[in-house]
């Protein structure tokens, strides 16, 4: 066999060296002008590419293991993991000997999970449950706004549902994904006394809920409203713990096992219960109280230790059941709570002011006497009406000549108008305010502060005239107490001339007794007057209720020894106690005093809205609340009957030396 070599057509040579010079180009290699061969921009930039590529996941990685890797492994486990909050035990409120007036009793509500609750479970909740429409609307809505991981936390759907609802729900739990009934502790006022001074809860809102974040607060929680509550609620509240569980993917808590190892940090914080409130108050007294002011429509009173200023019992009529107000108020009842007339919402003993009417009539008084503005002997003819100028000052009657005490025991308004013009304005505000008129007493809750005009006070309103110092003098033109004011002015009369600040908490305690804080009574201020001019105010006062003319002897109770003041301050066109019972043109009735009238042992003071003459309406009241604290209360402090062969208990002072 032989072999013939032939010689290839031009255009092989040509196609081959096209082949090679394109896998030299992707080899990187090529000719150059210079022979020298360059890299091809194409493979370069690819080659970067790539570098970067792997860069970036290489970047990726390391933030997801190293940097961010226990925040997301946070978030895989929170997928079957499931936080519980444990709330704390709210402490109780107590009476002065431990009896409860506020505490916690267990409360059935319904908690659902959203990430688990199917439509079909919540419908079947809606028809478990009873849901109206507007109820079921506002829960999917709140459902519907959480996002995220608040998916998986629970909310709370419907509080404090009754046994039979809670065992429907327990027998349907395998048809109920994401929805859970968790025992709760729920507000309670077993006797619904002093409702406006011990307050109520109710559920934080979404708008407040962000400033409390802070404070541990969460959705569902109660927060105090009113009164103790709201005033000690950080102690009150306790410090809520919580428990971390496993569920399986339809919500339901699953036994503890080993997954629990792998979540890391705390698992549970038990709550810690918050401290008890032991009050001044005796519930013993304070039903005593709010019974007489139930005889009327609208009323208040106080009673107080005259040594302490020790609050032994407050009440404002009409009132409100805290227990509804605590959760379970429906619009219906709150509007109706709102349109009362006789504001069951208004604590009138703190928040309310008034005209004090001739109770303020001890202020002119002592600061005649201590001035020696008047001789007491003096008497002054009552005609029935003092004119000044154009106009014309009446009256309840005619009394005749009287000295300063007839006037102080008759309430004649002649005798103090002349007194009026003798002291001034100026010289009664300063001696008001040494009783605590015009300013708050401190007692801790929300209060006014009453009001005391001033000469400047009408130079900025058209200017000054005699007329209005004398309105000042009984308690009437713009000066304005509170009914807890006037109980310490008297306070302070019975006990030498010490203001107290009244006490309303005696201490706190821990849920086991031990006492964290003991309040210790607290002087205000002193009475800058004579043993001489109390005594004499002392026995005009006494014969108030015991002397046959007095203003409030009708109401006089045999053998129980009191001293004080009627008043009857005008609010209305009508004349003084022209009209009888509710009538919103008819006088504020008044009566303040204390009791035992010598070495007294409590002071009280009553006013009843609208109720016309003082002496005949609040003065009876009183004697009802006065006479049971010394039967009922404290039998053992009870005073002597009065003698009535020694009438000079009654009689007025000896001549005081004076201008006359």
């Amino acid at each position: 066999m032989s072999w013939r070599c032939k010689r290839l057509p031009l255009e092989v040579h040509e196609a081959g060296a096209a082949r090679v010079s394109l896998v030299d180009r992707l080899r990187g290699r090529g000719a150059t002008p210079a022979g020298q061969q360059q890299p091809d921009p194409t493979v370069r930039w690819g080659s970067y590419l790539i570098l970067l590529t792997f860069l970036i996941l290489a970047a990726r990685l390391f933030q997801l293991q190293i940097l961010s890797g226990e925040e997301y492994y946070r978030r895989s486990t929170d997928n079957f993991v499931k936080e519980l909050d444990r709330p704390a035990v709210r402490g109780q409120i107590r009476d002065r000997h431990g009896r409860v007036l506020a505490e916690n009793r267990p409360s059935y509500s319904v908690y659902v999970t959203p990430r688990y609750l199917t439509p079909e479970a919540l419908e079947r909740l809606r028809k478990l449950l009873a849901l109206s429409d507007e109820q079921f609307a506002a829960l999917k809505r709140r459902i519907e706004a959480k996002r995220g991981l608040d998916r998986y936390r629970a909310l709370l759907a419907v509080e404090d549902i009754d046994r039979d609802k809670m065992a429907m729900l327990e027998s349907e739990k395998l048809d109920l994904p994401g929805v859970d009934v968790e025992v709760r502790a729920h507000r309670s006022y077993p006797t619904g006394l002093a409702a406006h001074a011990i307050g109520h809860l109710n559920m934080i809102s979404a708008e407040e809920l962000p400033q409390r974040l802070a404070d541990g607060y969460h959705p569902g929680d109660y927060v105090g409203r009113m009164g103790l509550e709201r005033l000690y609620e950080s102690r009150l509240r306790g410090q809520a713990g919580f428990e971390k569980i496993i569920v399986d993917a339809r919500g339901q808590r699953k036994p503890n096992s080993e997954l629990l190892s792998l979540i890391g940090g705390e698992l549970r914080r038990d709550p810690v219960p918050g401290a008890n409130l032991i009050l001044t108050l005796d519930l013993d007294l304070q039903r005593i109280l709010q019974q007489a002011l139930a005889r009327h429509h609208s009323a208040a009173a106080v009673v107080v230790e005259v040594d302490t200023g020790r609050v032994l019992a407050l009440g404002s009529h009409p009132s409100f059941d805290p227990n509804q107000l605590t959760g379970r108020l429906t619009q219906k009842e709150a509007q109706r709570l709102e349109a009362d007339p006789f504001r069951p919402l208004v604590d009138k003993v703190l928040r309310e002011t008034y005209f004090p009417g001739s109770t303020f009539k001890i202020v002119p008084t002592l600061a005649a006497l201590e001035d020696r503005l008047i001789n007491p002997d003096e008497r002054i003819p009552c005609h029935g009406r003092f004119e000044l100028g154009r106009r014309v000052f009446h009256c309840m009657k005619v009394h005749g000549p009287v000295n300063l005490h007839e006037a102080l025991v008759q309430s004649c308004n002649i005798y103090f108008y002349h007194l009026a013009e003798k002291v001034g304005l100026e010289r009664m505000t300063r001696m008001a305010r040494q009783f605590g008129f015009g300013s708050p007493t401190r007692i801790g809750l929300s209060e006014a502060a009453g009001f005391l005009p001033t000469l400047d006070f009408y130079r900025q309103r058209g200017g000054f005239r005699v007329g209005y110092a004398l309105n000042t003098a009984l308690g009437q033109g713009d000066v304005k107490v509170t009914v807890l004011q006037l109980a310490m002015a008297y306070a302070a009369l019975a006990n030498g001339g010490r203001l107290y600040q009244p006490l309303l908490v005696e201490r706190i305690e821990d849920p086991s007794g031990r006492v964290l804080e003991q309040v210790e009574p607290t002087l205000r201020g002193h009475l800058n007057v004579s043993p001489e001019s109390l005594e004499r105010l002392r026995r005009a006062l006494q014969g108030v209720v015991n002397d046959q003319k007095g203003t409030s002897y009708s109401a006089r109770i045999e053998g129980l020894d009191v001293a004080g003041k009627s008043g009857t301050a005008q609010v209305g066109k009508n004349r003084k106690g022209e009209s009888s019972g509710w009538n919103v043109h008819n006088d504020h009735a008044w009566f303040a005093g204390f009791a035992p009238s010598r070495h007294a042992r409590i002071a009280v003071a009553v006013l009843v809205e609208h109720g016309g003459l003082g002496g005949h309406v609040a003065a009876p009241t009183a004697m009802q609340i006065i006479q049971g604290y010394f039967q009922q209360v404290a039998p053992e402090q009870r005073p002597l009957a009065l003698d009535p062969t020694k009438p000079r208990m009654l009689g007025p002072m000896p001549a005081a030396s004076g201008v006359h």
